[in-house]
C-alpha cells in the first residue's frame, strides 16, 4: 500500500497539521516550503518493492516547518502481506545515538557535563583506560596505559579508542583472548584517545554519563527532555502491544537473495537500557527530531538545544581524521560501509559529515547516520531539508536498501530543483 502525498494532498495535509497544532509554524525565520512532486520517488520505491528487492519502506522528507514528502510502500512482513503505513514501528538501532548525543549536549548547556574534561570525573569506570598495543607471538594481548584521558568530546565523535567487534578484527581477537583470561580488561581502547576514528560503543558510555549527571535512567531522560516534549510518542526502548501490531518484521536474505521474515524479538520486561542502540521509532517521530535540529534546536514551541550548540554538532570536530568507512568482520550482520565512495567524511557531535557535496544529492556539510537494520537519515543545513527512510533488513548496508535510499534522496533533490 502506498502512503504517498501528491503535491495537492501534501499541501492540504500540511495545512491540516498546522491547524491542528501538530506542526508549529510560529517563530520560524524560514518560509514554509511547498511539498515536492513525489511521483518519481513513488515510482522508484514502488518498483523496488514490486521486484521484491526490499520488503517494504517508509520514506519522509521535511523542511524546518512542513513535511514535503511521505511515502509508504510494500509490506511490514512479506509472508503475511501486512501493508506498510507511515506509522509503522521500526527498530532503529544506532539511530538512537543522535538522541543520546542531544541529551549529553543538553547537560553540557546546563553545566552538568563538560566536553573536554576527563569523562572519568563523572564516570569512574572510564578512569585509567588501557590501550591494546598488539599481540605477542602466542596471541596474548599487550596492553599499555593510555597517555590521555577519555573526554566526552572523544566519546561523541567516536575518537575514544573504543571499537565495535562487528567492524574491527582486533576487537574480535582480543575478546577471544579475554574469554580465556578474566583478568584482562573487558573493553580496552584500540588506539590513543583522539588519535583515530572508530565506530564503537562510545555512545553507550555517553548514555552512562547522562544517567549519572542527570540522576535519571536514559529512557526517563529521553521521555522528559526529548521525546515527550517533541511529541515523539512512538519512540522508546519498550513498545506496547498496540505498537507491536504496527511493527515491521526484520527480513534476512537466504542463499538465493530471497527476503525471509524473522520472528519478532520477545518483549521481555527490563529496566536497564543504553543510549547506544535498542530503540523503536517511526519515520514521522524521527523526522520531528531532525526538523528540530534543522531549525537550530527549536520546534513546536520546544527549545531542545541552543542554536550555537546545534551549530557545534554540525561542525567537524575531528580535524583531518577520516571517518565513516568500515570493513565488516561479520558479513551476516553488515556489509562494508562506505556510503559515499570518494567523498571525504568527518564527524561532528552526533553525526557523520560529508565534507564534499554528494552527486545529485545533499550539499557539502550535510549530516547523517543510520541503524543496523537499514534505517537512515540525513540533515542538509544548506538546502534546508531533512530526510528519513526506514526498512527492516539484515545485513546492514544491504545493497538493495542502499539503492532505495539513494533513489529517495536524489528524487527529493530533483523535485526541489524543479519546484
Amino acid at each position: 500500500m502506498a502512503g504517498l502525498l501528491s503535491r495537492r494532498d501534501a499541501l492540504l495535509r500540511g495545512g491540516g497539521l498546522a491547524a491542528a497544532g501538530l506542526v508549529s509554524t510560529a517563530g520560524f525565520a524560514a518560509p514554509v516550503r511547498k511539498p515536492v512532486s513525489g511521483d518519481a520517488i513513488d515510482a522508484a520505491l514502488q518498483a523496488k518493492v514490486a521486484a521484491r528487492e526490499i520488503p517494504g519502506v517508509v520514506a519522509m522528507a521535511a523542511s524546518e516547518t512542513s513535511i514535503v514528502y511521505q511515502g509508504a510502500f510494500g509490506a511490514r512482513n512479506v509472508a503475511a502481506a501486512m501493508p506498510m503505513s507511515p506509522d509503522t514501528v521500526f527498530r532503529i538501532a544506532s539511530m538512537v545515538k543522535l538522541l543520546t548525543s542531544v541529551a549529553a549536549l543538553q547537560l553540557v548547556e546546563r553545566g552538568k557535563l563538560k566536553l573536554d574534561e576527563p569523562a572519568a570525573n563523572i564516570d569512574p569506570t572510564l578512569a585509567a583506560p588501557q590501550v591494546l598495543a598488539g599481540f605477542d607471538a602466542k596471541g596474548v594481548p599487550q596492553l599499555r596505559p593510555a597517555h590521555k584521558p577519555i573526554t566526552l568530546r572523544n566519546l561523541l565523535t567516536h575518537t575514544s579508542g573504543l571499537s565495535y567487534p562487528l567492524w574491527d578484527p582486533n576487537v574480535v581477537r582480543y575478546q577471544k583472548a579475554a574469554r580465556a583470561d578474566p583478568a584482562l580488561p573487558r573493553r580496552p581502547l584500540m588506539f590513543e584517545p583522539g588519535a583515530r576514528w572508530a565506530y564503537g560503543g562510545s555512545i553507550d558510555n555517553v548514555s552512562q554519563l547522562v544517567e549519572i549527571a542527570s540522576g535519571q535512567t536514559i529512557d526517563r531522560y529521553f521521555s522528559e527532555h526529548i521525546t515527550g516534549p517533541l511529541g515523539m510518542n512512538d519512540t522508546g526502548f519498550v513498545i506496547t502491544e498496540q505498537q507491536r501490531a504496527r511493527q515491521a518484521s526484520l527480513h534476512v536474505r537466504d542463499a538465493g537473495g530471497k527476503l525471509v521474515p524473522k520472528p519478532f524479538e520477545k518483549l521481555a520486561p527490563t529496566s536497564a537500557f543504553s543510549g547506544g542502540g535498542g530503540i523503536y521509532s517511526t519515520a514521522p517521530d524521527y523526522l520531528v527530531l531532525l526538523q528540530a535540529l534543522l531549525n537550530g534546536g527549536r520546534f513546536r514551541g520546544v527549545s531542545l538545544l541552543r542554536p550555537d550548540t546545534v551549530a557545534m554538532m554540525s561542525t567537524n570536530q575531528i580535524g583531518s581524521i577520516e571517518a565513516g568507512i568500515l570493513r565488516t568482520a561479520n558479513p551476516a550482520l553488515s556489509n562494508d560501509v562506505d556510503f559515499f565512495p570518494g567523498v571525504h567524511l568527518r564527524w561532528g557531535l552526533g553525526h557523520m559529515i560529508n565534507v564534499d557535496p554528494v552527486r545529485e544529492g545533499r550539499a557539502a556539510g550535510s549530516l547523517t547516520w543510520a541503524g543496523l537494520f537499514n534505517t537512515y537519515y540525513w540533515i542538509d543545513p544548506k538546502k534546508r531539508i531533512a530526510g528519513v527512510i526506514m526498512m527492516q533488513i539484515l545485513p546492514f548496508v544491504d545493497k538493495q536498501a542502499v539503492v532505495a535510499y539513494r533513489q529517495f534522496e536524489r528524487g527529493i533533490y530533483r523535485a526541489l530543483g524543479a519546484a
